[in-house]
């Protein structure tokens, strides 16, 4: 436990240096910003994970997500029939009828929320910490705050009026928060794949990805400072004032916008599941009957990993290069390959297969609690290379005169965004 708590920190370390690495000015990093930002993820991590009163406190926020759920199955069993969704073990889990309905439930959700103006409060108190204690502008603070609740072109809604005027370091601050954080209507469909149909389980997860998000939000600020830090802080607005633009005339308006929106989404994963299943299918076909088959490493990856991989393929791949970074993170050894894999699938297609495949996993008893806690967290946020495409599109359609520089800024966006992520899951490694 200790072997892994040093891992961990070590992990810490290697995250900053990659940072340092990238960063196009390292004479201005201000470590300041940087410790502090490391200094509130522990703390919270501390006080969710290790102080009863906080951590009941969020296991009592976990619950309501799990009483949610039940309200989406109403629904689902109002349109499906309550024989197709209560009886799993005739029927199976179906994806389909289980999980993408809770995303139309939580988004329409997120949206009433939104226009009933609750949602700006809450992300209002958390913006004003972080821009008291990291000194950052009112509007980058507002939209990393806003992240922790919002999808990644929903949170730039809050601070639209200011996103034509700001900084490039400021810009990549409102893409990597995006990148390093998820929105609620998918939250809730992580919680149905991790817990599956066991309330306690569906608590569980559903607190530690509460605490991922909300502890990734500094973990954003810190990577984007390092990898480009302010050179212009003359032109910076340090006031808070969320955008009084309104998501709907009326409740009702909200809530339909909301639901049109939730069906985009879960239209969308659903289609990325199909397509990004059958070519990772087509490509491990391809891999096993060829240079597995030529050369003999269908054998050699079986033997090699005691059967976890029966050939060679594309998680044995992914799972070998993420493999070193997943211990980093302290992730017991019996599980590196696994859970490189889950952050391989995470990074090139999206978090929500590597959640299906992690979810997989657990049932089938291959991962340990620590490995896949720890994985929850790594896991939790939208940096793939998709998310570059999705920010450019949706933030350059509330600021078209910051389309170029957007584009120039999405890789160092997915590398801020993953190394948030990382770091979120290193810290809390350090403390479960």
């Amino acid at each position: 436990m200790v072997l892994d708590s040093l891992r961990g920190l070590l992990g810490v370390l290697v995250l900053l240096i990659i940072c340092y690495a990238v960063s196009e000015h390292r004479k201005r990093i201000d470590w300041k910003l940087v410790g502090t930002g490391l200094l509130l993820q522990f703390i919270f991590a501390l006080l969710v994970l290790k102080v009863p009163m906080v951590k009941s406190m969020f296991e009592g926020i976990a619950s309501i997500f799990v009483v949610f759920l039940d309200f989406t199955k109403e629904g689902s069993r109002f349109l499906f029939g309550k024989e197709m969704i209560d009886n799993i073990p005739t029927h199976g889990y179906i994806f389909a009828f289980q999980v993408l309905p809770t995303v139309l439930f939580f988004s329409a959700f997120t949206s009433l929320m939104y226009y009933l103006g609750i949602l700006q409060k809450i992300v209002y108190g958390i913006a004003w910490v972080m821009n008291r204690s990291m000194r950052l502008s009112g509007a980058e603070s507002l939209s990393t705050a806003g992240n922790i609740f919002l999808g990644q072109t929903e949170s730039p809604l809050l601070i639209k009026p200011y996103l034509a005027k700001m900084t490039r370091s400021e810009l990549l601050c409102v893409m990597v928060g995006g990148m390093a954080t998820i929105a609620g209507g998918v939250l809730a469909a992580y919680v149905g794949f991790l817990g599956g149909t066991d309330p306690v389980q569906q608590q569980l997860y559903a607190t530690h990805l509460l605490s991922a998000s909300i502890m990734s939000a500094p973990a954003a600020i810190v990577a984007t400072k390092m990898i480009l830090p302010e050179v212009h802080p003359e032109h910076i607005n340090h006031d808070i004032e969320v955008s009084k633009e309104k998501i709907g005339a009326n409740m009702l308006e909200a809530i339909a916008n909301g639901t049109s929106d939730g069906l985009k989404l879960a239209v969308n994963v659903g289609a990325m599941l199909i397509v990004f299943t059958a070519l990772i299918y087509m490509v491990n076909y391809t891999l096993q009957h060829s240079l597995g088959s030529w050369f003999g490493l269908n054998e050699y990856v079986n033997t090699l990993t005691a059967g976890k991989y029966t050939s060679f393929s594309l998680q044995f791949i992914l799972g070998s290069i993420c493999a070193p970074l997943a211990w980093l993170l302290g992730v017991p050894y019996v599980d590196m390959m696994y859970a490189g894999q889950l952050l391989g699938e995470k990074t090139i297609l999206n978090e929500f297969y590597a959640y299906a495949t992690m979810g997989g996993l657990k049932i089938n008893g291959l991962m340990s609690e620590r490995g896949l806690i720890i994985c929850t967290y790594a896991l939790c946020g939208f940096s793939n290379f998709a998310s570059i495409g999705i920010q450019i599109g949706g933030i350059g359609a509330l600021a078209p005169n910051q389309k170029s520089t957007l584009a120039q800024l999405g890789i160092k966006a997915l590398i801020g965004g993953s190394v948030a992520c990382f770091l979120t899951a290193a810290i809390a490694g350090l403390v479960i």
